[in-house]
């Protein structure tokens, strides 16, 4: 694992290095991929690299996992509550479909937490470009084959160093790395709203998951929304579709 590690670090020191950047931030979630990545952060840009906690109807001191995350990994942060912002956006947004009468009330909650992780990505390439720093990822490879992501949300990054792990190679990573064991056996949560898991979301548990990326057999109805979940967000894992020339 020691040689994974060293690998993604040098990898993020050549891609930083091929793009004239000056180091790399991450957003914090408190989760156990954004906690990784803080870590090989540091490790890769010890002066160089910043944590970015972006929370939403929340307060920067109810962030516990996500500041025990820094303190941890020794990691510079700051903290920008997006609360106000968001909640203008969202409810400019509603007035307007609702005074067509064309506001979607089965979709709402989705469609606002995915603006949530659109505006955390602006805001980070906010942060980024004040530094003239690159913004990483923390999609690992069970998320990139569901399509579990928002688009240009937190898919909407610059480098994905854990796109190839799965979930329980994270797991390890993290425990290598030194990530508190609280984060590490924390119930996975992309925190779209109070009580949210992601296994709930997806219906297939991380483990089932893991075991069809590595080719080993799962049950046939699981294989099947598997595969049929990557199909539909397949357009996720693309750059914009565009017409061949006329």
């Amino acid at each position: 694992m020691e040689d994974r590690i060293n690998y993604l670090c040098e990898w993020l020191q050549g891609k930083v290095e091929e793009a004239s950047m000056e180091g790399v931030l991450v957003g914090i979630s408190g989760g156990i991929d954004s906690a990784v990545v803080a870590f090989l952060i540091k490790r890769a840009f010890p002066e160089q690299s910043l944590g970015v906690l972006l929370p939403i109807h929340k307060k920067m001191e109810e962030q516990k996992e996500a500041l025990e995350v820094v303190e941890a990994a020794d990691l510079d942060y700051i903290g920008i509550e997006l609360t106000e912002p968001y909640s203008v956006t969202y409810d400019t947004i509603k007035q307007q479909l609702d005074s067509r009468g064309d506001w979607n009330r089965d979709t709402e909650r989705l469609r606002g937490a995915n603006l949530q992780a659109r505006l955390r990505m602006s805001t980070l390439y906010a942060v980024a470009g004040n530094y003239n720093y690159l913004v990483v990822g923390t999609d690992n490879a069970a998320e990139d084959y569901t399509g579990y992501f928002t688009k240009y949300g937190d898919g909407g990054v610059d480098l994905n160093p854990l796109l190839h792990l799965r979930k329980e190679e994270v797991r390890e990573m993290a425990v290598a790395l030194g990530v508190p064991e609280s984060i590490v056996k924390k119930k996975p949560s992309a925190d779209l709203w109070e009580g949210q898991t992601d296994e709930e979301e997806l219906g297939v548990s991380y483990d089932a998951i893991d075991s069809f990326l590595k080719g080993q057999d799962i049950e046939e109805e699981a294989e099947q929304q598997l595969k049929e979940r990557h199909r539909k967000t397949q357009h996720k894992r693309e750059v914009p579709a565009a017409p061949e020339p006329f």
